[in-house]
Formats: C-alpha cells, sequence, structure tokens
C-alpha cells in the first residue's frame, strides 16, 4: 500500500510539474507564431514590441499600410527566427521565418558573423543596411521562388539600397525551422528568407493597397 500511495503521489507531482510549466512556456510564447519552435528571450520580445509601437506611428504618419509591417530584429543569432510579420493593430506577431544578413568580407553563403553580423550603406560591401524601409515593386528572381521586391530605403543608413540592388527574395539554403547553434547562411546584403516563408510574404504584398514599412534593425 504504500508503494502504491508513492507512485500516485509521484504521478500527481509529475502532471501538476508538466502543467505548471507548460503554462510559464505559454507566458512567454503567446504571442509568438506558429513557425517559431525554440524559446524566445522575453528580451527580445519587448524590443519588437517596442519597434512595433513606432512602427504604428511611423505607418499612420507615412500612410503606409497600417495592419503589419516587417519587423527584422538582427540583433539575434541568426540561427533563430528574426523576421516577424508584425500586425500592428494588436502589437503581436502573425509570423516568423530565418532570414540572411550580408557576409562582408566573409565567404559567401556561410554563417561566419552568425551573432556579430555588420551593417553598411556602402556599394562593394555585401553587408546589409539598417533602417526602414517601404517594400516596392514586384519583380522578378533568380532565386528561390523567383520573386523579388525593391526596397526603398528611408534612412541615411539605408539611402542606397536600391543602387546597391538590395531586394527582399528567397533563397532555397535558407531552411524554414530555426538551425541554431548554426546561423542562416549569409549572402551579399539581401534579407533572404525561405522559400515558403517568401510565398507567405508574396500573397500578402501582392494584395496590399499601400506599401508596407520594412525596419530592420539590430
Amino acid at each position: 500500500m504504500f508503494h502504491l500511495h508513492r507512485k500516485l503521489l509521484l504521478a500527481f507531482s509529475g502532471i501538476v510539474c508538466l502543467i505548471a510549466c507548460n503554462r510559464a512556456d505559454s507566458e512567454v510564447t503567446d504571442t509568438l507564431p506558429a513557425r517559431q519552435e525554440v524559446a524566445y528571450d522575453t528580451t527580445y520580445i519587448s524590443a519588437l514590441r517596442e519597434k512595433g509601437l513606432e512602427a504604428a506611428a511611423f505607418c499612420t504618419k507615412k500612410q503606409l499600410n497600417t495592419d503589419y509591417c516587417f519587423l527584422l530584429h538582427m540583433g539575434r543569432h541568426s540561427g533563430y527566427h528574426r523576421f516577424f510579420i508584425w500586425d500592428l493593430k494588436n502589437q503581436t506577431a502573425i509570423d516568423s521565418g530565418l532570414v540572411s544578413h550580408g557576409c562582408g568580407e566573409n565567404s559567401w553563403g556561410q554563417d561566419h558573423s552568425a551573432d556579430h553580423p555588420s551593417f553598411s550603406n556602402t556599394y562593394d560591401t555585401h553587408l546589409s543596411s539598417l533602417g526602414k524601409y517601404t517594400i516596392g515593386k514586384r519583380g522578378y528572381s533568380q532565386w528561390g521562388i523567383h520573386v523579388n521586391y525593391l526596397m526603398h530605403g528611408l534612412d541615411s543608413t539605408n539611402s542606397n539600397a536600391l543602387g546597391r540592388a538590395i531586394v527582399l527574395h528567397s533563397w532555397s539554403q535558407i531552411p524554414d525551422t530555426t538551425v541554431y547553434p548554426r546561423g542562416t547562411p549569409e549572402g551579399w546584403g539581401c534579407p533572404a528568407v525561405s522559400n515558403t516563408f517568401m510565398e507567405d510574404l508574396d500573397e500578402r504584398l501582392k494584395v496590399t493597397s499601400k506599401p508596407v514599412l520594412m525596419w530592420i534593425f539590430n
């Protein structure tokens, strides 16, 4: 009888622990999209929410799309999701995916700067540029699903984006799920995403009546 009571007590304790852990996890990840697979640091959630509020005000002032924007948090390791479709009305993430940054002087297609990317607005640096953009005309890409979107830089830190051929596109080397501790393959400065994620972005962008804000920050 003692052993039976002990087994029942252990089983009950395990259930309580599981419920408590799930509740704690849900408190951290309630606002995260289903595509995200790893626990997300609350520090980054706070940064996204801060940028999201600023983005909402900016989009209203500039008469951009006020339903959603794209927030790219390059301060996070590239093996985690850094590209967020952000709901501007409810201030929460709708979906997310991996995104590349520029390789600079490192080898193209590798992940040498996964946790310490550099940024530049200078030609031929092969680096990404920080700042706000509006998503422009849809065009053909030789990469991924063969779709790209022009990116119009709105700040002094990304004013050369068009001239540098920095565009939003997909790349078959970029997976859908997180790859940490490895990083996302690095390109020549474009924010490249997986083919599946690009299909989702494309469906949204094809039907928007107003330009969409993309904000790349570190």
